[in-house]
């Protein structure tokens, strides 16, 4: 599919002095103005409720952007021509008097996107406010997750946008789905016949997606404990990477033909009963610990902590698909906080030869694995069995990598933020990265069968200490398959 072009727009940016648009947004554009990519008449709009002086909320704004962007990529005068197209206005979300004002400030815009940096409960205010001022019938509006914490509040959400708003200009992100690696699977399996002829029961004996994360809850106490590890991670970003490994190949690369293949996957997820979440699911919370020889709280001893809380901050699953292509496949999720590093990655584990010929004592070498880095190295690794090198070594076996890594084989090209190509693709009118109402319903649906389950049982969650992976049950859950975490120390 040919590349659509950048049409000139305006981005109105709610909740643009958060964390969020200062960490990532503001950098993703001020990016995407550098390479030349944005048009000359494209217009940001900074909308939050602090009150105060425009000049001094944009400089603020420049000083966060020159400190999120690395400084080899900080040019003055890119800088200054990218905070030359933004605009500041203070509004109180909630109000429907203010979408007046911001009418009003706005002008006539042949294009707008509105770009949800804040909670989910406002959005529906927010799109009955740009309703009520005429403003959305040229708009496009991008909505950040977590879009509500259950199936229920979630359809409560995206109905209330869906009164203003048709799907087709609707735009729902995982920053996950704009990786470069991500974006590989796709050419990954369905460019080359030597991965998709091979991508079945018949051939992957199991596949493993681990989402770790050193740091803990770094100031989100008061979302995170409502929400925790799996309405967080699960949900969202493992049950997408999860979609993109075993969907069947879409039609072609159009946006719903992608999303059908996915929708099909969640639908085809086993679910998982309380009498098997003692087998198939564990559930951690992190004590006390140490991470890179520093020590670091527990859980319950961080700042403003409930110290009775039993939310999760570490969930380990095994997941099966019911239909023909991984029958008997079982696919193990895992991801926490403060783990022994920040990772992401999935592992394909191919099946063994069925006639073996080598030396009785190598054969658990024998296990050719496809390995796909998210972070923090990009990249995607085939491991593979070769003969050992040197006269005396005879038909020694070796396991070695065949191995792509994108900041060594594409050095003089900057690896996007998953941010940047993501915005990009708003501007195009392209939604094939972005995440359909129905696989939101479906991936809440499957995950709400186990947040029920937690709640029946009534069972804390297991310790685990800050820098290790996880609690002793997590090794216990694919140890019993015989099979171990690849690459745990």
């Amino acid at each position: 599919m040919a590349s659509q072009p950048v049409e000139p727009c305006t981005l109105a940016l709610f909740g643009a002095l958060g964390d969020l648009a200062l960490r990532k947004l503001f950098p993703a554009l001020y990016q995407l103005d550098r390479a030349g990519l944005l048009p000359a008449d494209t217009r940001i709009l900074a909308l939050a409720r602090e009150d105060g002086d425009c000049a001094a909320h944009l400089a603020a704004i420049g000083e966060h952007l020159r400190r999120h962007v690395p400084a080899r990529e900080v040019e003055e005068g890119a800088v200054q021509r990218f905070l030359a197209r933004l605009d500041y206005l203070s509004m109180d979300f909630l109000d429907a008097a203010a979408y007046s004002a911001l009418a009003d400030k706005l002008g006539p815009v042949t294009r707008l996107i509105a770009y949800f940096a804040t909670p989910a409960s406002v959005y529906g205010a927010i799109c009955a406010g740009l309703a009520a001022t005429g403003l959305a019938e040229r708009t496009r509006v991008v909505l950040e997750k977590p879009i509500g914490h259950d199936l229920e509040s979630s359809r409560a959400v995206n109905d209330a946008v869906a009164a203003h708003f048709p799907e087709n200009r609707t735009y729902r992100i995982d920053h996950y789905l704009g990786k470069e690696t991500v974006q590989n699977l796709i050419a990954l399996r369905f460019a080359n016949s030597l991965f998709e002829t091979q991508w079945n029961q018949h051939h992957i004996s199991h596949v493993e997606i681990t989402v770790a994360e050193q740091v803990g809850i770094e100031g989100r106490w008061g979302y995170f404990d409502q929400a925790g590890q799996l309405r967080d991670m699960i949900q969202n970003h493992l049950l997408q990477l999860l979609c993109l490994i075993a969907m069947d190949p879409p039609s072609d690369l159009s946006a719903d033909s992608i999303r059908d293949e996915k929708v099909k996957v969640l639908k085809a997820l086993a679910p998982i009963g309380v009498e098997q979440l003692g087998q198939q699911v564990v559930r951690g919370q992190y004590v006390a610990g140490n991470i890179l020889g520093k020590s670091v709280p527990g859980y319950l001893e961080e700042d403003n902590a409930n110290t009775h809380s039993d939310t999760e901050t570490f969930v380990a699953l095994r997941a099966e698909i019911r239909n023909w292509r991984w029958s008997g496949v079982p696919f193990y999720l895992r991801t926490g906080k403060r783990m022994p590093q920040k990772l992401s990655q999935i592992v394909i584990h191919f099946k063994e030869p069925p006639h073996y010929i080598f030396a009785p004592e190598q054969r658990p070498l024998i296990s050719n694995r496809l390995i796909i880095r998210l972070q923090p190295d990009e990249g995607i690794s085939l491991q593979v069995m070769t003969k050992d090198q040197g006269l005396d070594k005879g038909m020694q076996l070796r396991s070695g990598p065949l191995q792509l890594s994108f900041s060594d084989t594409y050095r003089s090209v900057r690896i996007p933020d998953a941010y940047e190509r993501l915005l990009l693709e708003v501007m195009k009118g392209n939604q094939n990265l972005f995440v359909r109402k129905d696989e939101i319903e479906y991936a809440w649906k499957w995950c709400d069968q186990l947040i029920a389950g937690w709640r029946q049982q009534g069972d804390a969650p297991k310790p685990y200490a800050a820098g290790t992976w996880g609690p002793v049950a997590s090794i216990a859950l694919i140890t019993r398959d015989g099979r171990s975490w690849y690459g745990d120390l």
